[in-house]
């Protein structure tokens, strides 16, 4: 069954997706010190594009990617929009699956086993969240680990924790190194690492990448004790939490580097109405007081501009990676009967 969804709600959503640079620009935080994320995922974009070309000329189609877009929230479908726009720069077929939110569990996982063995689909992404009556984890555990580009199944976190690293990892905190190495020059190693947040999306995947680059990682969380004495030893803060402007800035360590993931929508001023539908009525702000926040730390991404350009950016290669491992296994099964011949 398709849902539609109003296009007006979608475009307007998806405009404040894109309006990165007036924020920090009009802010007091120097230019030197922001981590632009748009800058990042461009050069990105660039070599997944190469690598797409490199791909149909090898395998004769190119990458594919099939989104499951549930309900009509607007949020959700502007990402989803982006997502697929972004695929069309790349020459990437995409393929778009819209429910809506009454939609039954079978109904899903029926869809998600037609796209698990279609052979020109390389990854296959469930738009989170998914309405309460659905099983989330159980949906998402449904998509085959070799198509998985959120990086979320068991076998593609599994791989991450145990080996530092996956062909499929879950795109936002792989786009949060990127922003750190850019920042850092690569240099992660011996940093004192503090991750506020212990979702599976970002937390947890966030705190194994670093593990992995030689950093000391502290995971905060809403249980932790004294969050500001840890913030204090920081070197490199992300703040993945949902809650607006929460971290300030006298809490953190002088010069320190902040990776903002939060992504929240609030009003321009205490009065404006909460069912406003006007866009100037509302603004997007992260995790971290930008103002406060980037008085003290050397280096910051800024909300919007900064991370989320960066994990649809890592959404598309990951599909590329799981394109590339697919025909790989693909061309070496079919030589192995050839091989038992000799």
């Amino acid at each position: 069954m398709i849902q539609t969804i109003s296009r007006c709600s979608v475009k307007r959503t998806y405009r404040q997706f894109c309006t990165s640079e007036v924020c920090w620009k009009k802010s007091n935080v120097p230019v030197s010190k922001i981590i632009n994320g748009r800058l990042s995922a461009i050069e990105t974009r660039k070599r997944t594009k190469k690598q797409v070309k490199e791909f149909q000329e090898v395998a004769g189609r190119a990458p594919g990617l099939a989104v499951i877009l549930v309900g009509d929230r607007p949020d959700s479908a502007a990402y989803v929009m982006s997502k697929t726009k972004t695929c069309a720069k790349l020459g990437m077929p995409s393929f778009q699956y819209n429910f809506p939110e009454t939609v039954r569990e079978t109904e899903l996982l029926s869809t998600l086993d037609y796209l698990n063995h279609a052979p020109n689909i390389d990854g296959i992404l469930v738009q989170l969240p998914l309405p309460k009556q659905l099983d989330e984890d159980r949906i998402i555990q449904y998509v085959t680990p070799s198509k998985d580009v959120d990086g979320l199944s068991l076998t593609n976190v599994g791989a991450l924790t145990h080996y530092g690293d996956a062909v499929l990892k879950a795109c936002t905190p792989a786009g949060c190194v990127q922003l750190l190495d850019s920042a850092l020059d690569g240099e992660l190693s011996g940093k004192h690492a503090v991750v506020l947040g212990r979702s599976d999306i970002v937390g947890k995947p966030m705190a194994s990448l670093l593990l992995a680059r030689h950093c000391t990682v502290t995971t905060c969380h809403s249980r932790t004790k004294n969050l500001q004495q840890h913030l204090k030893m920081a070197d490199i803060v992300v703040a993945a939490l949902g809650k607006p402007e929460f971290v300030k800035g006298e809490w953190l360590k002088p010069g320190c580097i902040v990776i903002d993931v939060g992504i929240n929508k609030v009003p321009v001023s205490a009065d404006v109405d909460p069912l406003s539908k006007k866009v100037d009525d509302w603004k997007l702000v992260g995790d971290c007081d930008f103002e406060s926040c980037g008085a003290v730390a050397s280096r910051i991404t800024p909300v919007p501009g900064g991370v989320g350009p960066m994990t649809i950016a890592m959404l598309l290669q990951n599909t590329v990676n799981s394109a590339w491992a697919r025909y790989k296994k693909s061309t070496e099964e079919a030589a192995e009967p050839d091989a038992l011949l000799r």
